[in-house]
C-alpha cells in the first residue's frame, strides 16, 4: 500500500469518527502491518496538509482527531445556538485547584479556597467528566482523593496537564470568567 492510499484511510477514519482515535485503532486500520512511527508520520504530513484549511489535525490525550479551528466558532454557533453551560466561579476555582495539585481531597480543595465545597460542585465536575474519584486517603473517613480525566484533557485541547497555562496566570483567567 502506497503513502497516499494509507493517508486516506486514515483522513476518513478521522473525518468520520465522533471521537479521538488512539494509535492503536489507527493500526488496526491495516491489520497492524504498518508500525505506529508510519502511521504517526503520516499523520503528522496530514496535519502539514490541512494547516490552512478551516479544520486541523490535531492530538489529545486520547489520540487523533479533527477539529474546527476557533476563528470559526462564531459562525458555527450560528448553526447549533444552544449555549455551553456556564460555571460558576467557585466550580471554576475548584477544577483548577483539581488540575493544578491532584489528587486532592475535598478537604484539601477547602483549605486552599477557604469557604466549604458544596457536594453539587464535586458533582457538577463529574457529570461533566471532568474529574474522577482514584482513591482514598489513609486516615479518618478515608476521604476521596480527586483528579483531571481524559475527558477534561480532550474537552481543553491538550494532550497532557503540562500543557496547562503556568498557576500564576490563573488568577487572569479567573477574572476573565468573572467579567463574562
Amino acid at each position: 500500500m502506497n503513502t497516499i492510499e494509507a493517508k486516506k484511510i486514515l483522513e476518513a477514519a478521522l473525518l468520520s469518527s465522533s471521537s479521538p482515535l488512539p494509535l492503536n485503532e489507527l493500526r488496526r486500520l491495516f491489520d497492524d502491518q504498518v508500525g505506529a512511527d508510519t502511521i504517526r508520520a503520516l499523520l503528522e504530513e496530514m496535519r502539514a496538509e490541512w494547516k490552512d484549511r478551516p479544520v486541523e489535525l490535531v492530538a489529545s490525550s486520547t489520540g487523533w482527531r479533527f477539529h474546527t479551528r476557533p476563528e470559526y466558532s462564531e459562525y458555527l454557533a450560528r448553526l447549533n445556538p444552544d449555549k455551553a453551560p456556564k460555571y460558576s466561579r467557585a466550580v471554576l476555582e475548584t477544577l483548577a485547584i483539581i488540575a493544578y495539585r491532584q489528587p486532592v481531597t475535598r478537604g484539601d480543595i477547602e483549605e486552599i479556597r477557604g469557604v466549604a465545597v458544596s457536594p453539587q460542585i464535586i458533582k457538577t465536575l463529574e457529570d461533566r467528566g471532568w474529574i474522577d474519584a482514584i482513591g482514598h486517603r489513609d486516615g479518618p473517613g478515608r476521604p476521596a482523593l480527586f483528579a483531571t480525566t481524559r475527558v477534561f484533557l480532550d474537552d481543553l485541547g491538550l494532550v497532557s496537564l503540562e500543557q496547562l497555562p503556568p498557576l500564576e496566570q490563573m488568577d487572569k483567567v479567573m477574572d476573565l470568567a468573572d467579567a463574562v
